[in-house]
């Protein structure tokens, strides 16, 4: 006869956080279109909280892709004020589509492509190389965090005469701006 007794212990699971985000449709993913850039004309794609969005973003994931022979210069930008006029990509999903009727992201992935200047304002936070004939992958876990209004943008540049097509996307995550920060002071004052 066993020592234990079933009853006695509580079964748990651990799930990870975009798998819970997910569950709650709260996760999604998307990219920009097709995306070109040559020397001193350069592209972007990124995430844009609206103002109004009432949503704080959470970036989990972003990869870019390059399709040529030559390096991309990746420029990892918070809330910037990103050069052209933003095009809104409609290649959007949420992660989870059990659900009915479907949850629909508030933030945005934009992007603008063959253009002359760079971002103002803003912090460039680090950069990156893509390779040529290559996907760059990075997964945050949700630790780029924005605020509505905000901005989490990706800016390429390249030094080769010839056009170099690209695409960015996005894993991210959304939750009702300030319960995060209503649990972070709660904890802190305990």
């Amino acid at each position: 006869m066993s020592k234990f007794n079933d009853e006695q212990f509580t079964k748990s699971i651990n799930i990870p956080n975009p798998l819970y985000q997910s569950l709650r449709g709260r996760y999604f993913v998307g990219q920009t279109e097709t995306i070109r850039l040559e020397k001193g004309r350069n592209a972007w794609g990124g995430l844009l909280n609206p103002f109004h969005s009432d949503v704080d973003l959470f970036v989990n994931a972003f990869t870019i892709t390059n399709h040529s022979n030559q390096p991309i210069v990746a420029e990892i930008w918070f809330n910037p004020i990103p050069p052209g006029e933003p095009i809104i990509s409609d290649l959007v999903t949420p992660a989870n589509t059990t659900l009915s009727p479907l949850p629909k992201p508030k933030v945005k992935i934009a992007f603008e492509e063959l253009i002359k200047g760079f971002p103002k304002k803003g912090v460039n936070a680090f950069k990156r190389i893509v390779p040529p004939q290559s996907t760059l992958t990075s997964d945050e876990d949700g630790k780029f965090i924005f605020p509505p209004g905000g901005s989490f943008i990706i800016f390429l540049t390249t030094q080769s005469n010839k056009t170099i097509d690209s695409e960015v996307a996005f894993g991210w995550f959304e939750k009702n701006s300030g319960h995060e920060n209503n649990f972070i002071e709660h904890s802190i004052k305990k």
